[in-house]
């Protein structure tokens, strides 16, 4: 029997050290070209100035800008010290927000990387911000694990507007393209949540508020994402391990849904290529076809759950619990190649191993034969 010598070991199952193990030596891969910082990534956003760049938010309290070619650090952004799960730009991109566990929305200016006001009105953790013009006017929304959603006034930090209707935690916010595209006057924003239910409302509220809204129940549980595709179809991640596609012209009904072996974090759709791409918490990254729903590729290489997903032109970038920033290419002869990779090397692993019928002293007397006769 194998005794260990970390105290640490005797107050854990075999079970949890097998896991610990297991995510010790898939830490050691290279898959992804891993960018690796000081602590775990809960969110990522493009940056809005620089396709090379993208910023994260750190379970460290920290916004970081990092260079995905290098993996160099071009900026940070300090000040909290709880993790922050959600990121934003103004539409000026002048000022970064992040969402907080301390229950506020911070903001930074982005080229000082000095601090600016605190948002604050949430009872519970901030747990994604988004950021919208209307009718000239700069407004930060804000959902949290309290289940409402605030209207900010940027420049003054005032609050708008308090919509409620959620009977459980906010989990993501999305502004309709189609709401930007016909008025500038007022957005229609969705939001999804714990509940299971996505709801839509008017900014500025009207009649038809959150509450009033008929929600869209399409999940079984907690709705992670929302994805708005240039269809102006909504694609969703939720935790009853399925990503689904929600057709406008049908009322929002599902005409494809994704199966997963665990909860779905997130949900981008590549366009040019006909993909859509998956994070989830088993961690891996999953590559479909659009049209017919079929797996094409896995992208393995994370070691915890996978957190979010971002399109960077052809490539998709993600971040995990595992602290790192990996990419992956969806450009047809690359995906093709991995593809081709991974069957090869699943064909190998299935293979029986021959074993030997020689002793150990009968395969050393073999080899010197073998020498000498060179």
């Amino acid at each position: 029997m194998n005794l260990s010598s970390h105290r640490e070991d005797f107050f854990q199952t075999t079970a949890s050290l097998e896991e610990s193990n297991r995510k010790a030596a898939k830490s050691r891969n290279t898959n992804g070209n891993p960018i690796k910082l000081p602590s775990k990534i809960l969110a990522i956003v493009a940056d809005p100035l620089n396709d090379g760049s993208v910023y994260v938010a750190e379970s460290a309290g920290t916004v970081r800008k990092v260079v995905l070619e290098t993996g160099e650090t071009a900026a940070l952004y300090k000040g909290p010290t709880a993790p922050l799960t959600s990121l934003s730009f103004s539409p000026n991109g002048k000022l970064l927000f992040a969402g907080c566990w301390d229950k506020t929305v911070w903001s930074w200016d982005v080229h000082t990387k000095q601090p600016k006001q605190k948002y604050e009105g949430h009872s519970d953790f901030v747990k994604s911000v988004i950021c919208a013009r209307i009718n000239g006017q700069d407004v930060l929304i804000s959902g949290g694990a309290d289940a409402k959603i605030i209207v900010f006034n940027i420049e003054s930090g005032e609050r708008l507007h308090v919509l409620k209707g959620h009977l459980r935690g906010i989990q993501d916010l999305s502004i309709d393209p189609f709401s930007l595209e016909q008025d500038s006057s007022s957005i229609v924003l969705y939001s999804a949540s714990s509940d299971r239910e996505i709801r839509h409302s008017r900014i500025p509220p009207d009649a038809n508020d959150l509450s009033n809204s008929t929600p869209l129940i399409v999940h079984e549980t907690s709705v992670y994402k929302l994805f708005f595709d240039a269809d102006g179809d909504l694609w969703t991640a939720s935790a009853d391990k399925t990503a689904k596609c929600l057709e406008r012209e049908n009322g929002w009904k599902p005409n494809l849904v994704l199966e997963h072996p665990d909860f779905v974090r997130d949900v981008a759709v590549y366009e040019q290529g006909g993909l859509v791409v998956t994070a989830c918490r088993d961690e891996e990254v999953r590559v479909w076809n659009r049209a017919t729903g079929e797996l094409f590729h896995t992208y393995s290489g994370h070691f915890e759950e996978v957190t979010g997903i971002l399109l960077v032109g052809s490539t998709i970038v993600s971040v995990s619990i595992d602290a790192t920033i990996r990419r992956w290419s969806l450009k047809p002869a690359d995906l093709q190649r991995a593809r081709e990779e991974a069957q090869n090397k699943k064909i190998e692993e299935e293979q029986p191993k021959q074993v030997s019928m020689l002793t150990e002293e009968e395969e050393r007397e073999l080899a010197e034969l073998m020498a000498e006769d060179e």
